[in-house]
């Protein structure tokens, strides 16, 4: 049987994720395509996914006095306790599409360290989460890219976390996120605006649907 394909959607909060992965589930399952979806944390799932919520809800302070190589372990445990399960998926010939995985991290724990310190960060989270945790790693990463105020402006009226209502650590984790798009081949950014303005919700999910359309 031919393995299944690991799909990785990112994007900062507010940029529309949750939705276009539920339009894609749809129009895969109409396909007769076998899909999982699976999205991170997994905040009630397991003892990981549990601290990330309370890390995330202020409990052990603010951003700036929380050590991110730390918190990135955390981050990477939650994702370790899946491997199994995403392994027999993809065992399956299943197409699984995650809603974040590894570059989540490196875009947001990466934002609270100062440029010059990013890359080694970046270079030992591939090794946790590939060489020790083991976990698969993706084959495709789409990338929905919106400007920052306007993803904050998104989550206004639902309870935001840390990331969330910090516009400077948008603005630095979407940095990060286009930076990883320029260095790795298997990522495709999706521009979410235009002139200045959200496209249409059809619009992202028609171009997305595209890109799954050449690459699987």
């Amino acid at each position: 049987m031919k393995r299944g394909r690991l799909i990785v959607i990112e994007g900062i909060d507010g940029s529309g994720k949750t939705t276009q992965i539920e339009l894609l589930k749809e129009y895969l399952a109409s396909q007769g395509v076998p899909l999982e979806v699976i999205s991170f944390p997994r905040y009630e799932e397991n003892i990981y996914g549990r601290l990330i919520k309370r890390y995330l809800e202020g409990e052990f302070g603010s951003l700036e006095k929380i050590n991110p190589y730390l918190m990135a372990c955390i981050f990477a445990g939650d994702r370790m306790l899946a491997k199994d399960q995403i392994e027999q998926w993809l065992s399956e010939g299943k197409i699984v599409i995650a809603n974040r995985y590894v570059s989540s991290s490196k875009a947001h724990m990466g934002a609270n360290l100062p440029e010059e310190k990013r890359a080694e960060f970046l270079s030992w989270l591939d090794e946790l989460e590939y060489e020790t945790n083991k976990i698969p790693k993706e084959d495709l990463t789409i990338l929905l890219d919106i400007e920052p105020r306007i993803g904050q402006k998104n989550v206004l009226g639902r309870h935001t976390d840390l990331h969330e209502e910090n516009l400077k650590h948008l603005e630095q984790a979407s940095k990060i996120y286009l930076e990883l798009a320029k260095k790795e081949s298997n990522w495709y950014v999706t521009p979410c605006m235009t002139d200045g303005k959200m496209k249409s919700l059809e619009d992202i999910y028609q171009e997305i649907a595209q890109v799954l359309y050449d690459k699987i």
